[in-house]
């Protein structure tokens, strides 16, 4: 079975474990398409399965039926964050998909998911998903990660603790440093 990082509350904070995934990507491959018949045999089965946004959108009555347990939903680069507003009530699961280590654009979504969409459930991320930007994907309020294949994942944890001060207010942190050390300043009663 594929292992994950999944960030677990330990007191007052998160600290990133590795467990077991059960989720299984539906994706369109060259030798294999998701054609309608596919997508049907996948939407009856009972396997937890993150379907793309685009497919969602297209089957959405071949998919409503769907234990929300099992049930998750992809978000491409090209997606809008907003159009799977409407599937959090009938989603466990959110990813964004990183396609390749270079593109940007699902750590926006992330923190757009988060903030201005309030999605609550796990998010994750897929794809080209590297220890070099997993501090930074917690930030922008992503939960699960899902490593590349290829990369070792006990190696990955250590993305995690690589910086131990960030400067920037973020999903994490919502105040920048300079108003913690005030608010610190303060609460020592220093003026």
């Amino acid at each position: 079975m594929a292992k994950i990082i999944q960030l677990q509350r330990d007191a007052a904070e998160f600290r990133p474990v590795i467990v077991d995934d059960s989720w299984t990507v539906l994706r369109a491959t060259e030798t294999e398409p998701l054609d309608e018949a596919k997508i049907a045999a996948v939407a009856q089965g009972t396997d937890a399965v993150l379907f793309p946004l685009s497919v969602w959108k297209a089957n959405e009555a071949l998919l409503a039926g769907r234990d929300k347990a099992i049930t998750g939903v992809w978000l491409a680069p090209e997606d809008e964050p907003g159009d799977a507003e409407a599937l959090f009530d009938r989603v466990s699961v959110v990813a964004v998909d990183f396609p390749v280590f270079r593109d940007g654009r699902g750590f926006s979504s992330a923190y757009l998911l988060r903030t201005r969409y309030h999605w609550a459930g796990q998010l994750r991320a897929i794809g080209d998903v590297l220890r070099d930007q997993l501090n930074f994907m917690k930030r922008c309020g992503f939960d699960t990660f899902a490593v590349r294949a290829d990369k070792n994942i006990d190696d990955a944890l250590k993305g995690f603790t690589e910086f131990t001060v960030a400067y920037q207010a973020s999903v994490d942190e919502p105040l920048p440093l300079f108003r913690r050390a005030r608010a610190d300043v303060t609460a020592r009663g220093v003026a």
